[in-house]
């Protein structure tokens, strides 16, 4: 049942995915990704099995399995929001479950097809929700402008200049996605990271890759890439969380956001960065009983450069068959 009274200041609301953020801090609340919390700590492979014995199926998503470990653990979550459209089924069950052992669930839906009249909707309901209004949201949008310009910059950084490795883009720009439950504390983390980065030499890689797909559920990717020579400028999912798009109002910029939406979206934004970064191959990662692992074929078709998919399943370090296939990969496209 929705609550009739607001949360108080600083309570931790968990996100199953990147949500319209605006809306909690509008609130003032303290999003929570939960993929993020979930990845970031030592013990995210026993999460995984927590989640089996606690009677989730083999053949389900790890990040889901994860999620529902992490919540376990974190009482002080006082909510969770979940994409019940424009993520996966896996995420809707999720929400019921998690409904059933009495824990305080939020709904969004993110329109299929994209439609602003729709957004403009589900923003309003999430406002209501959580206690705030879609006014109070832009102006949360307008002060996060010049935290985004910077996330923009350090991507920048990594394919023009080179002073950003793919690693760290790769970080900086996922925890975009609740901004570390901290947009202020975090803009100053950004900021003392690009004063630094910036005063780094120039780095030319002879190979430049993108890494398309879901997040990677494997540890090493990105330092084994690098001992093969070859550099990621490109992490799509990443990126698309730290809304690249200025100027758009509030509902315009999660329309623009590709992640839940149809792939021919996905497909336009993959075009224009193979052509303005260059890049000389994509790795697509595949994440084990994902549905959308049935993009690979199109997005073999329809993109002009090498394309290399790799799967994983939990948390781990690359295992040998996935670190030889990358080390052709590298060879073939190697001039």
């Amino acid at each position: 049942m929705p609550r009739t009274q607001p949360y108080p200041p600083g309570t931790r609301i968990g996100l199953t995915t990147t949500i319209p953020v605006e809306m909690v801090l509008a609130a003032g609340l303290a999003p929570v990704d939960l993929n993020n919390l979930f990845i970031s700590a030592p013990g995210a492979p026993g999460r995984v099995s927590k989640a089996e014995s606690a009677g989730f199926p083999r053949t389900v998503c790890a990040w889901v399995k994860g999620i529902y470990a992490v919540l376990q653990e974190h009482s002080e979550i006082a909510a969770v929001i979940v994409a019940c459209q424009g993520d996966c089924s896996y995420t809707q069950a999720l929400g019921e479950i998690l409904e059933a052992e009495n824990r305080e669930v939020i709904h969004f839906k993110f329109p299929y097809p994209p439609d602003r009249e729709q957004m403009r909707r589900e923003l309003e309901n999430l406002a209501a929700r959580l206690g705030t209004d879609v006014r109070e949201a832009v102006r949360v949008r307008e002060r996060l402008e010049p935290l985004r310009r910077n996330l923009s910059r350090l991507d920048r950084l990594t394919w023009e200049t080179g002073q950003v490795r793919g690693e760290e883009n790769f970080l900086y720009l996922i925890s975009s996605s609740d901004f570390e439950s901290d947009p202020e504390a975090y803009e100053l983390k950004v900021g003392e990271f690009l004063e630094e980065a910036e005063r780094r030499p120039h780095r030319s890689r002879s190979l430049r890759l993108g890494l398309v797909g879901i997040p990677p559920i494997f540890t090493d990717l990105w330092d084994y890439l690098e001992e093969l020579g070859a550099g990621v400028v490109f992490n799509e999912m990443p990126r698309q969380f730290s809304m690249p798009y200025p100027g758009l109002d509030l509902a315009e910029q999660y329309l623009r956001y590709t992640y839940p939406y149809d792939i021919f979206g996905r497909l336009a934004d993959l075009e224009e960065a193979v052509r303005e970064r260059r890049l000389d191959g994509l790795i697509h990662y595949t994440q084990s009983f994902c549905f959308r692992q049935m993009f690979d074929q199109i997005i073999r078709e329809r993109l002009a450069v090498p394309v290399l998919t790799i799967e994983g399943d939990r948390p781990a370090p690359l295992d040998s068959r996935t670190r030889m296939r990358l080390e052709a990969f590298v060879d073939v496209l190697r001039p």
